[in-house]
């Protein structure tokens, strides 16, 4: 059976979202208006979806959609091969709009990571590590 992972992001602003992950980042997208209905980005094993908030809050449950705001305990992992791509994947942060969270360092682990914050307030870190390796279609090996 074939399965095709997604992580969908409920978005409070799908132009301004777009703008940061299109635009911005240089997400790889098949949408090509600014304010669609729904978008799916290609990443490496994993398809990265922009859905509007209210309507995801009211997919779970229409009579009682969730509600509320702040750290939900959940980060996205961006991981990269080269530790100057964390510090370069912040710049393409900065310059979308992004929130740094966390200024590229060297984590207690060994590696070197980042955390910033999209327009939704959703967490990413960005980390490097000394024994990533990457298998041919870009996933991260364990």
């Amino acid at each position: 059976m074939n399965r095709i992972n997604i992580v969908c992001l409920g978005v409070r602003d799908m132009k301004r979202s777009l703008r940061f992950y299109r635009d911005g980042l240089g997400f790889r997208t098949q949408a090509t208006e600014d304010n669609p209905a729904v978008a799916f980005f290609d990443t490496p094993g994993t398809r990265f979806e922009l859905f509007p908030l209210d309507r995801l809050a009211r997919d779970i449950n229409p009579d009682d959609p969730p509600a509320g705001s702040g750290f939900s305990g959940v980060t996205l992992a961006y991981n990269v091969a080269g530790k100057d791509e964390v510090d370069g994947v912040i710049a393409l942060v900065r310059e979308a709009g992004g929130t740094i969270a966390k200024e590229p360092q060297d984590a207690f682990w060994g590696g070197y990571h980042a955390y910033f914050a999209d327009p939704d307030g959703y967490y990413w870190e960005v980390a490097w590590g000394p024994d990533f390796k990457f298998d041919q279609d870009g996933l991260l090996e364990f």
